[in-house]
């Protein structure tokens, strides 16, 4: 037994990377998912975790910043599987953004991190919620990046990405504010602050595609980080953001004093 075995999850942005990896470890616990992507290789994605662990997981094509999307794919967790425990706020997206833009181009820019990175995942959470409350209980993990945690070293990011960095930090809001109101239902609701794992996200950092050679020895996997959530999940904790970076054991430590959290 998992500890998290008959559970039911979601996990947005399953189709590569992380949301995949998170799937797969969810799933490998006995926990039943719904994964959703706006790529059409998540029902492929959802096959080979389900055939792979022999629990059922369902994949949807779906937008995270389209409402009708959103409540479809909750319908899914509740008609399908009975309910809900753990939502996984995986979903994101980023484009290089430098500060002298057009005005066209910056607002456009805008509304395509915004409405994934913030909007989508407002909707997809407010739309789970009472489906946490009817449990009694359950889990929110936003994923986020450790830009938004005091710093240890220059970081990956470039100079570029002010708007994927702002939705990041402005993810920080909703995990604090969440923890806070859902903590009286037995919600608990944490972050992921992760640096540079390999996946096509930070892959298209560089004009190849590929890895740098002193990243790619250094860089964390997605397995990693998933592994790490399962921890967060069997932690019971709240309110926190919890870090992980190059060359240090993907842990998630001690708990954080209550005047330490993410607002203080």
């Amino acid at each position: 037994m998992s500890g998290l075995e008959g559970k039911v999850a979601i996990v947005s942005g399953a189709a590569q990377g992380l949301g995949r990896a998170f799937a797969r470890s969810l799933s490998e616990a006995g926990v039943k998912v719904v994964v959703f992507d706006v790529q059409a290789s998540i029902s492929a994605v959802a096959e080979e975790i389900q055939q792979a662990s022999g629990n059922q997981v369902q994949g949807l094509v779906a937008d995270v910043s389209q409402r009708q999307d959103v409540e479809r794919v909750v319908r899914c967790a509740a008609e399908g599987f009975g309910g809900l425990d753990i939502l996984v706020n995986n979903a994101g997206t980023w484009r290089r953004t430098p500060v002298n833009s057009s005005w066209d181009q910056a607002l456009d820019d805008w509304h395509t991190i915004m409405d994934t990175n913030l909007k989508g995942l407002l909707m997809l959470s407010r739309t789970c919620v009472p489906l946490l409350q009817t449990r009694g209980g359950g889990d929110i993990v936003n994923i986020s990046t450790y830009y938004v945690l005091p710093a240890k070293s220059e970081g990956t990011n470039g100079i570029e990405t002010d708007l994927y960095n702002a939705s990041k930090w402005a993810l920080n809001g909703f995990t604090d504010a969440w923890s806070k109101y859902l903590f009286k239902d037995n919600i608990r609701v944490n972050g992921l602050c992760m640096g540079a794992t390999d996946t096509a996200m930070l892959r298209g950092l560089f004009a190849d595609g590929e890895l740098p050679q002193a990243l790619a020895r250094t860089v964390m996997q997605s397995e990693q980080i998933a592994q790490q959530m399962m921890q967060l999940l069997l932690d019971g904790r709240t309110g926190e953001n919890i870090g992980a970076w190059v060359g240090e054991p993907v842990v998630i430590g001690e708990r954080a004093p209550e005047n330490r959290r993410i607002s203080g």
